[in-house]
């Protein structure tokens, strides 16, 4: 018996390393592919990949293939439900918050993954085909080794070797991923290289490829490894969007649906620096909702409560949950059959079954919803969404909705008649449903009569054209923004713009996801916790110019994340793998992020270079990339580091005052910037105290000077009259408070009495002055008049008898002239008026 178990024991060892030295044979193929990635490679589902049995090897890998059939891939993915509740959110942090006191042993590295089974078979097969130099072979086992789907370990190296031998023979895709590799440095392979990987890119580009045409457009816009040129990037940009554009047409009436996937991993977690202290959740771009609103509720609560509703009969919960799941979002897939049934759940309200009449008296607004619910069924018919495509049926509801004005309705119905489905063709009428729903603000139909104006050609339908795609472009409608740019870009009907056209065709190439992107299957693999294949998977949309891909990969590698660290004894993290620990490679997305306008990734940088962190050290850099941040976008996050930059002098000239007005700053740009300013303005008045002490040469703090404003005349006579009267409250009020005595009269020690008089002299002194100036100025003028006529009498004396005429009226005239007032002593007249006046 025992010798029969040391023979088991014996033969299951020679079985181990069997199979070891398998796995060694396989070691330099180490990657798993990704079969659904770049050019439809999905090596066990995609029907449109054909093998070319012209070639050498081509039955192994239909063998290959085979064996690859027989492993079972997960066919859908778990979404755990995040908690919301304070209990809830208490519950599923506590355990983490809790030590594990657990005993281990001193990390070890981790042993390579063993393949065997149909994957090990498959590989074998393939590299057997390779050897043949079958170009399938060749790139299936360089997508093994670069993605690692099947949990086949990934080798950057190999698949590199396999991608370059493969780009050499002409394969437009080998030659993208060589560019792709070249270009960041994946896992060591190669040095990074932008000429080379500009040079690959471009032979990809050449040969159509159409990731390879977005990279290239997005290094011409930043200017990454090429000078900067507009008409390049708009080259390749349009070369891209024409290709969207002709697939978004390729899909039923209306083109294809759309459901954008590209976002921000920080912004689940409030930023790169967390909530309420990053831009995008910060100052005017914060949700100034209350705590117990809906704004913060996640998408499962908001679809659970609105089913909950909905069961309760309320339509407009049911129409919502129909527009939700027709239209889907990111976390909330679409599903048609659902919106369907939800749609009709409204309709039955309003309409009945039997007849098709509307009820007697249906609720209130209900006809209103009902409009749009038919509307929204009408076009699923119309399309062939979830259901046969039936012109017909399409048109009853789409009659349906017309009836109480539904916009979507007419749109439909509209472009049944200019196209003719099911209906004879009538473009006058057609034009008549565009107009009628264009008046309700409807995208699409503005679409369609821009470019019913546009086919005119004359410049008067031009314009036009031109107006109503600029009206569907305030709804980003994909099929505006693409006839914008070409207006743009050819010049017709609008001036030549190279910038807003390039603008437009990138707008366009981006938003064609399905296409041309990763977005779909990074997003799944961040969410299945494989860290590594999402930001392979980022890394390709980030190199398109994506500038959320962009953020997330420098965000994934970030190693300096702005979370509380807890001690190593109370929880253990598990380390980063190699592949996201590449600080340098952070750095360069930051900045390429930061050049699209994202604030956050622009403070990063100024981090970065602050720290030492990818790059050596550059105080006079990080001190460009705050001030950048805080002069255009007034980050307070950046405000705050020139604050503490200025206090501590690092990079920028010591100012305990210049380092002060930061920090206020910071504060009025985010009131959640509160505690962290206050404690640092406590410490900086503690060292600006001591620096005036002992006579230091720092700028300490300083009053600031109050502003000074030169008042006009009436704003002086208002702020004295202000003041005065602030004053006479102000009396009033200590009155009040006064103590009083005996007879309770207030207590005085007889100032006011005192204070009248004097205020009674200044006044009578200035009524004195007054008259003074007065008499005065009378006097002037009577003196000038009588010179005046001196010098006239004594012209008329020059031409004789009237001359001695006008001297006998003459006193006359001087008495009647001088009134009350005698005249100047020395006059002529003055004798005359002194006896006179002593007679009265």
């Amino acid at each position: 018996m025992r010798r029969w178990l040391v023979s088991v024991l014996l033969l299951l060892q020679v079985v181990a390393f069997t199979s070891a030295a398998d796995q060694q044979v396989l070691e330099d193929d180490a990657a798993t592919a990704n079969l659904q990635q770049a050019a439809d490679t999905d090596v066990v589902q995609s029907e449109q990949h054909t093998w070319a049995p012209y070639q050498s090897g081509w039955e192994l890998v239909h063998e290959a293939m085979t064996e690859f059939r027989k492993i079972k891939v997960p066919s859908s993915h778990r979404k755990t439900k995040k908690p919301t509740s304070v209990f809830g959110i208490l519950f599923h942090y506590l355990p983490k918050l809790l030590p594990s006191l657990r005993v281990s042993a001193p990390p070890q590295e981790h042993a390579a993954p063993v393949i065997t089974g149909p994957l090990l078979e498959g590989v074998k097969l393939l590299q057997q085909s390779a050897e043949q130099n079958n170009t399938d072979a060749i790139y299936l086992l360089a997508q093994f080794n670069f993605f690692g789907n099947y949990s086949h370990p990934r080798n950057f190296k190999t698949a590199f070797d396999h991608y370059y031998r493969l780009a050499s023979y002409g394969n437009s895709s080998a030659q993208y991923m060589v560019g792709l590799m070249y270009a960041t440095g994946l896992g060591d392979a190669v040095e990074r290289d932008q000429a080379k990987a500009l040079l690959y890119h471009t032979f990809a580009a050449d040969a159509g490829h159409t990731r390879s045409e977005m990279t290239l457009a997005a290094r011409h816009v930043s200017g990454v490894g090429v000078p900067k040129s507009c008409e390049m990037a708009c080259k390749y940009y349009k070369r891209v969007a024409d290709k969207a554009m002709a697939w978004f047409r390729s899909g039923p009436p209306g083109g294809m649906a759309l459901t954008p996937e590209a976002h921000r991993l920080s912004d689940d977690v409030g930023g790169v620096y967390g909530e309420g202290a990053s831009v995008v959740s910060s100052g005017i771009n914060a949700l100034k909702a209350d705590p117990s609103s809906h704004a913060y509720a996640a998408i499962d609560d908001v679809i659970e409560y609105l089913d909950l509703m909905s069961q309760k009969g309320d339509f407009k919960a049911s129409f919502n949950l129909g527009r939700l799941y027709y239209e889907g979002q990111r976390g909330l897939e679409r599903n048609v059959d659902l919106a369907r049934r939800y749609f009709a759940a409204v309709t039955t309200m309003y309409w009945r079954t039997k007849d098709g009449r509307p009820v007697d008296q249906p609720k209130p607004q209900l006809e209103k919803y009902a409009s749009k619910a038919a509307g929204y069924i009408g076009r699923m018919w119309l399309r062939g969404e979830g259901v046969r495509q039936d012109f017909k049926l399409a048109k009853g509801w789409f009659e349906r909705g017309i009836k109480h004005g539904d916009a979507q309705s007419q749109w439909g119905l509209g472009i049944m008649n200019l196209h003719g489905l099911g209906i004879p063709k009538n473009v006058s009428k057609a034009t008549e449903l565009f107009k009628a729903s264009a008046d309700q603000d409807f995208s699409l139909s503005h679409v369609a009569l821009g470019a019913l104006h546009l086919d005119q050609g004359t410049p008067d339908d031009l314009k036009i054209a031109s107006s109503y795609f600029e009206a569907a472009v305030r709804w980003a409608n994909i099929e505006a923004q693409y006839y914008l740019a070409e207006m743009m870009h050819h010049g017709v009907g609008r001036d030549k713009t190279c910038g807003m056209a390039m603008a437009y065709y990138k707008s366009v190439a981006e938003r064609a996801e399905p296409l041309v992107s990763s977005w779909t299957e990074a997003n799944q693999a961040y969410e299945d916790g494989d860290y590594e294949l999402a930001f392979l998977d980022y890394l390709i949309a980030a190199e398109q110019g994506y500038e959320k891909a962009q953020n997330n990969v420098a965000f994934m590698l970030d190693p300096s994340q702005s979370r509380l660290p807890l001690p190593s004894w109370l929880h253990r993290q598990p380390a980063k793998p190699s592949l996201l620990q590449n600080s340098a490679l952070a750095l360069i997305y930051w900045t390429r992020s930061a050049i699209q306008s994202n604030i956050d990734s622009l403070v990063k940088m100024g981090d970065y270079y602050l720290d030492g962190i990818g790059t050596e050290p550059a105080f006079d850099k990080a001190a460009q990339c705050y001030t950048g941040a805080s002069e255009y976008f007034q980050s307070a996050q950046a405000l705050y580091n020139l604050g503490w930059m200025h206090e501590n002098g690092v990079g920028l000239t010591q100012d305990f005052h210049l380092a002060k007005r930061y920090y206020d700053q910071a504060l009025e740009a985010n009131e959640e910037a509160y505690l962290p300013v206050t404690l640092s303005l406590l410490k900086l008045r503690a060292r600006s105290a001591w620096n005036t002490f002992t006579h230091g040469r720092i700028n300490s703090i300083q009053d600031e000077p109050s502003p000074r404003k030169d008042w006009s005349l009436s704003e002086w006579i208002a702020n004295f009259l202000q003041e005065d009267i602030y004053y006479e409250e102000g009396y009033e009020t200590f009155d009040e408070g006064m103590i009083t005595g005996s007879d309770g009269e207030p207590l005085n020690d007889g100032l006011e009495d005192v204070d009248a008089v004097v205020e009674s002299l200044i006044i009578l002194g200035l009524v004195g002055a007054i008259v003074f100036l007065m008499y005065y100025r009378a006097r002037r003028q009577q003196a000038h008049a009588q010179a005046e006529a001196e010098a006239a009498r004594q012209g008329l004396q020059q031409q004789g008898g009237a001359g001695v005429q006008q001297q006998q009226q003459q006193p006359g005239l001087g008495q009647q002239q001088g009134g009350f007032f005698p005249p100047v002593p020395g006059a002529p007249d003055f004798r005359q008026w002194a006896p006179a006046a002593v007679g009265h």
